[in-house]
């Protein structure tokens, strides 16, 4: 059964996605990271290649070639994935193609729009038997 752990108050998104991947890459996992839009999946990847001054976090978007090689993968909707290790949600919707991947990373912001939609995800993993892990980053020591 997919593992489920929500991340909330995160301040900034893409940078907490871009430090979850770091970590992940490092214990050799694969990532699929699913976007509301190109736009987003463009910010990130420029974040993901400038996230340490000596190495870069490899992504390409669903649709390139590269990302059949390539351990992050940055997709707008659930076409050409290949990998169902780790999936970070940035939508305001569950995906609907959640439970084929191993681990389900939600990452909910500051604001009460965005907590008002996890809540909502949150109680549709929880009603169907998903456990659920929450970190809040805002009680996280600094």
């Amino acid at each position: 059964m997919t593992r489920v752990e929500f991340f909330v108050n995160v301040p900034d998104k893409l940078v907490q996605v871009a430090s979850l991947c770091g970590k992940a890459l490092s214990k050799g996992r694969q990532l699929t990271v699913f976007a509301e839009n190109e736009r987003i999946c463009k910010d990130l990847q420029h974040i993901l290649w400038q996230h340490e001054a000596s190495s870069f976090l490899p992504s390409a978007l669903s649709r390139e070639p590269l990302s059949k090689v390539t351990p992050i993968v940055l997709a707008i909707d659930g076409l050409n994935l290949i990998q169902d290790d780790v999936l970070i949600n940035l939508q305001s919707d569950c995906p609907p193609f959640f439970s084929r991947f191993r681990y389900l990373i939600e990452i909910v912001g500051q604001d009460e729009a965005d907590k008002a939609q996890a809540r909502m995800r949150y109680k549709f993993y929880r009603d169907r038997g998903y456990q659920i892990k929450s970190t809040d980053l805002a009680a996280a020591p600094q």
